[in-house]
């Protein structure tokens, strides 16, 4: 794939993997994006996971004929980027590897060398040459790993962003963007949101027509929608005016009330309400759905005093990534001393920006009267 005169896409899809980084659902496989600057000094962007070395090498030679890399850029390494360094360090003995100082620390630490004979170290605002291609070198500490940085071409104004901008799904398979790009920017970079509004503030001051991340499709068109989502992202926004309801049901009683409220959100006209089941949905689909909308409403057991396994390990899922600035619901069921309610709100003691309804519902075993009422105290809250 030609992404410009000069720059050659030469990455590669893995339709084989079932779950990315041990955890994650990737229906339609992973792409593993590298790409070579052809120039007077041909620079390689990166390399590919472990299984696909022959492809990638492959891939090269096409790209480049009989000619030879000068460069390996280093911009990240986890081993789905970084795997094939010694192997293309074999295969063309005189290149030189550009990264930065904790990357070659990394590289030790993988391969056992770090290619001290070989290494040009670079940081926050250091230049490469290749010819007419002039590259820049941007720090991006913890966007997601330590040693990040990412590489921005002033002559075809492309920035290279590491795993930035990135998302689930090989490239041969057409979905839409946002729905696999949010699943895998609030699993995997969530956390770091401020190192993110960071990177962000810093490319601003770039000139930027197209986006080469090291997963997903290059990003040639409307780059400001996926910039405003990354900020909005990053800074902890809600995406969306909406309801999120996560659920735990042991015998249905919890169940029925969650569906009871789901469907009075509905008839009274709020905003899109989206039910999850969290003994069977996908988690990072939930955790994706929570951090989307700007309301959440959690319904639980109270499970030997505390709260039913899956919601403590959905709200750990949301607490890790600095779930922030939304409104919380809480609705407890419990036949003897219902608790659930405190413990979840207690687990989000350290979120910021959370604002709590004053109603919220309690369940002795099963909906009555009383806790009727409170349901629908809570819909007309939710739906101010």
């Amino acid at each position: 794939m030609t992404i410009t005169n000069d720059i050659k896409y030469i990455g590669v899809n893995d339709h084989k993997i079932d779950l990315f980084e041990g955890q994650y659902i990737v229906p339609n496989g992973m792409a593993y994006n590298s790409y070579a600057i052809i120039d007077e000094k041909i620079a390689i962007m990166d390399t590919v996971d472990a299984n696909f070395t022959d492809e990638w090498l492959g891939n090269i030679k096409d790209a480049l004929g009989d000619r030879t890399p000068d460069y390996l850029i280093v911009q990240h390494m986890e081993p789905d980027h970084s795997a094939n360094i010694v192997n293309f360090v074999n295969t063309y003995p005189d290149v030189k590897i550009v990264a930065s100082i904790k990357a070659f620390v990394m590289m030790k630490n993988f391969f056992g060398t770090d290619f001290a004979d070989k290494q040009i170290v670079v940081g926050e605002g250091d230049t490469l040459s290749l010819g007419k291609h002039n590259l820049t070198f941007v720090a991006a500490p913890m966007v997601h790993w330590p040693e990040v940085i990412v590489t921005y071409d002033s002559t075809d104004k492309v920035l290279f962003s590491a795993d930035g901008f990135g998302k689930f799904g090989a490239l041969d398979v057409d979905e839409d963007w946002a729905c696999e790009a949010r699943r895998y920017y609030i699993g995997i970079v969530g956390k770091y949101g401020i190192p993110v509004q960071t990177l962000l503030k810093k490319a601003a001051d770039l000139d930027i027509q197209i986006i080469c991340p090291l997963h997903g499709p290059v990003l040639t068109e409307n780059l400001g929608y996926y910039i405003d989502l990354y900020n909005t992202w990053s800074s902890y926004q809600p995406e969306e005016e909406g309801i999120m309801i996560a659920y735990t049901s042991v015998y249905g009683n919890t169940k029925k009330a969650v569906m009871q409220l789901a469907k009075a959100l509905e008839d009274k006209g709020c905003p899109k309400v989206v039910v999850n089941d969290l003994a069977r949905c996908d988690m990072a689909e939930a955790v994706e759905d929570a951090f989307r909308y700007s309301k959440i409403v959690l319904a639980t057991t109270t499970y030997n005093g505390e709260v039913f396994p899956f919601m403590r390990e959905f709200i750990n899922h949301l607490t890790e990534r600095n779930f922030s600035n939304r409104t919380v619901a809480f609705i407890e069921n419990g036949s003897w001393a219902p608790t659930a309610a405190k413990v979840m709100k207690s687990m989000f003691e350290k979120s910021k920006g959370l604002n709590y309804t004053e109603n919220n519902v309690k369940i002795m075993s099963a909906l009555n009267e009383e806790s009727e009422a409170q349901l629908n105290a809570l819909v007309d809250e939710l739906c101010k």
